[in-house]
């Protein structure tokens, strides 16, 4: 039970609250069907059942936002990242979903002021020349106030919300709880894989509390596109930057959502300024495998000079080599109409599940790709395909990993920012530069070579390794602590198979024993008779014969199942 699983008093009043959020939202049936409403009122927690159904008329979407705002900045986190996984829901969710990315209220300042003391070293009117007590943005996690140092640099410093990780962290326990609770008593929640979902969730906001951490991704983007000098990253002031704190420089362009500003008299391209952006993240995801994974307006600022700043590195995404090798395959199938490709990757990515009729899923994906044959490249919305594709992975109940559901967010983002900037912007025709010419640089004599070696190495290291694991093998078996666990898929069906099978055996060897007996006895005169034959003899044969009706019906009814289950 999950009352019995908490730890404290205080888990178990915050659960309180959550039921209650929950039934006052419309939800009391999924708090029924998780039996925690009864849980809690034995546990001497009363609930509130009144005034349910003044929220019944507002859509399911709208209710989940509101209770998950109410819930606080978990909740409100956990929502903003289900907004990116349009493989789980639909346009209708995600839409509501996404305005969670709204404003909340801020700290008053001096409840902050001993927290940001402790870590500045002293009052921050000392540390900066400057230091603005009003915040010019909250979030359900930090705030953020203007200042400026001691050299005159203006700044921006970013403060945590004090005793916000002890929240989150009694959040994160219940929610893993309530995700496997959930996944063992709603069997229609289980291909959405709640705990793992959690799992990944608490991974990426216990990296958001850390505001250094911010910074350290912020550096290491920033490092990456050095090259291009269009693309600017705030500058870290580490001095002053800890867990609870950040201070970078402050932007001070025109912020991505006033795209009014943007004109050409001010000096702006549009066109440029799309296509610069595009080039900047797909150099992120494609060559680096490390990118601003929430790339929205809000996050966005452009500066004089066609420049363009992003701020906010709190979720970034990550992706390995194989990763970027498949997203490759995927890109390019989309863009050269190639939906054998686009089925191969899509299919790998979802992996083995025997509950899905993947000869369908296949057919389903190469009919989408196969729709765009013929289409000029510049006509292809890119983000819109991505999302199309992941609705028919939808439909199928299958999700996809984590990262992945980070880049095809962050791809959709994009090209709806570009579009906006310049509605002839076509996502498709500045990524296929881009992706040839990464294939082409995998290919060139250096990188085979590169790669080649690497592969030596791990043979190599693999082959120095199989003497030792041998050995140890051996030594283990010699002491018989080898232990061998085989797992095959309807081994219990085969077992029964073998056991009728022997059962039968067994029997037509009794019945040949039978008739061979009652032979021999029927020779013999003495004894019992039975109409004039030997009784026993007699007696053998009837048994023989009922016996060997009762194998032929048998065998009959197995054939005839068989058959039927072909």
């Amino acid at each position: 039970m999950l009352i019995e699983t908490l730890g404290t008093a205080r888990d178990l009043r915050r659960l309180n609250d959550i039921v209650g959020v929950l039934i006052r939202h419309g939800f009391g049936d999924t708090v029924r069907r998780l039996n925690l409403a009864d849980q809690l009122e034995r546990a001497g927690h009363a609930l509130k059942w009144e005034h349910v159904a003044d929220l019944a008329r507002i859509e399911p979407p709208a209710q989940v936002r509101l209770a998950l705002e109410e819930l606080g900045p978990a909740f409100v986190k956990l929502g903003q990242i289900l907004a990116g996984r349009a493989d789980l829901f639909g346009p209708e969710w995600i839409a509501e979903l996404e305005k969670l990315h709204a404003q909340v209220p801020a700290v008053p300042f001096e409840e902050l002021r001993l927290q940001l003391c402790e870590d500045l070293g002293g009052e921050p009117e000392a540390v900066f020349a400057r230091f603005d007590t009003e915040p010019v943005a909250a979030a359900s996690i930090a705030q953020v106030h203007r200042a400026q140092l001691k050299d005159g640099t203006e700044v921006v410093v970013k403060i945590r919300r004090p005793g916000i990780r002890e929240v989150i962290e009694a959040d994160l326990r219940l929610l893993a709880r309530l995700a496997a609770l959930a996944e063992a008593e709603m069997l229609a929640l289980k291909p959405y894989r709640p705990r793992q979902l959690v799992r990944e969730f608490s991974r990426s906001l216990r990296r958001e509390l850390d505001l250094a951490a911010e910074c350290r991704h912020a550096e290491r983007i920033g490092a990456n596109l050095a090259a291009i000098p269009e693309i600017v990253i705030p500058r870290v002031h580490w001095q002053h930057t800890h867990e609870r704190i950040n201070v970078q420089d402050h932007v001070g362009g025109i912020p991505g959502n006033q795209l009014d500003a943007l004109s050409p008299e001010a000096g702006f391209d549009r066109a440029e300024l799309a296509r610069r952006g595009a080039h900047a993240v797909l150099k992120m995801i494609v060559e680096d495998g490390f990118f601003h994974a929430d790339p929205h307006p809000g996050n966005v600022f452009y500066l004089p000079g066609n420049r363009i700043a992003f701020i906010d590195f709190g979720m970034v995404g990550r992706l390995s080599v194989r990763r970027r090798e498949e997203l490759l395959q995927l890109l390019l199938g989309l863009v050269e109409h190639d939906p054998q490709a686009v089925a191969d990757v899509l299919l790998d990515w979802t992996g083995d599940d025997h509950a899905v009729n993947q000869a369908q899923l296949e057919t389903e994906i190469e009919a989408f790709v196969d729709q765009y044959h013929g289409v000029p490249l510049a006509q292809l919305n890119l983000g819109q395909m991505l999302a199309d594709v992941t609705a028919i992975l939808r439909e199928h109940h299958l999700a996809l990993p984590s990262d992945l559901a980070l880049l095809i967010k962050a791809f959709i983002t994009l090209e709806g920012m570009g579009r906006n900037l310049d509605p002839g912007f076509h996502m498709a025709t500045e990524a296929l530069p881009l992706l040839k010419q990464v294939i082409r640089a995998r290919y060139q004599p250096k990188a085979l070579a590169q790669r080649t070696w690497q592969t030596l190495r791990r043979a190599m290291a693999l082959a120095e390794q199989l003497p030792h694991d041998v050995s140890r093998l051996l030594r283990s078996a010699r002491r018989g602590q080898v232990h061998v666990n085989i797992e095959l898929a309807h081994l219990r069906r085969v077992g029964d198979q073998i056991d009728r099978a022997a059962s039968r055996l067994a029997l037509a060897l009794v019945i040949a024993a039978l008739i061979i007996g009652s032979s021999i006895v029927m020779t013999v005169r003495a004894g019992p008779t039975l109409f004039g034959l030997p009784a026993f003899g007699f007696m053998g044969f009837g048994g023989a014969v009922i016996g060997g009706l009762w194998l032929v019906r048998a065998i009959w009814r197995s054939n005839r199942h068989r058959d039927e289950d072909d």
